[in-house]
């Protein structure tokens, strides 16, 4: 069974090594003392995004992200993480950072949202930043997240 899967609302694939990125959360998920259930990444439109944010959210503004948390235990992570590839594309250019870099960044929120860190408070947020910045750093130095890519 694959623990992280990737899901697309319109027919176009990202292109990245799935596997690197799922050895890669899963190290994330473990160095924060969380066991991986199922995690779900959704990459969607604004207007899908915004469509889940007014109905479940009751917010009226757009977002790169948005995490549903299904688990059922404090140990274990199991979620749905929707992704607005226009806004991660935006994003990439307002900080001027690439568009896989900045997916990854977005990717590692929905994933710190799972693991129980929230962003409400300006304190909250500033240990989300660190935290995000430490695990890509990571992902970006280490070796065992190189996995080859199939042909």
């Amino acid at each position: 069974m694959v623990l992280v899967n990737f899901f697309y609302e319109k027919k176009e694939k990202l292109l990245f090594n799935k596997d690197r990125v799922r050895l890669w959360l899963k190290d994330v998920i473990k160095k924060e003392n969380k066991k991986l259930g199922c995690v779900s990444f959704i990459y969607c439109s604004d207007d899908y995004l915004l469509d889940l944010n007014k109905t479940y959210l009751k917010h009226n503004d757009l977002t790169d992200v948005i995490t549903f948390n299904f688990s059922e235990n404090k140990k274990t992570i199991e979620g749905d993480i929707y992704i607005s590839i226009d806004r991660v594309r935006e994003n990439s250019k307002k900080f001027s950072e690439s568009f896989i870099s900045e997916l990854l960044r977005t990717m590692i929120h929905g994933v710190l949202h799972l693991v129980g860190y929230d962003d409400k408070k300006r304190s909250d947020k500033r240990l989300m930043i660190k935290k995000e910045n430490y695990f890509l750093s990571g992902f970006k130095k280490n070796k065992k997240f190189h996995v080859e890519q199939k042909k």
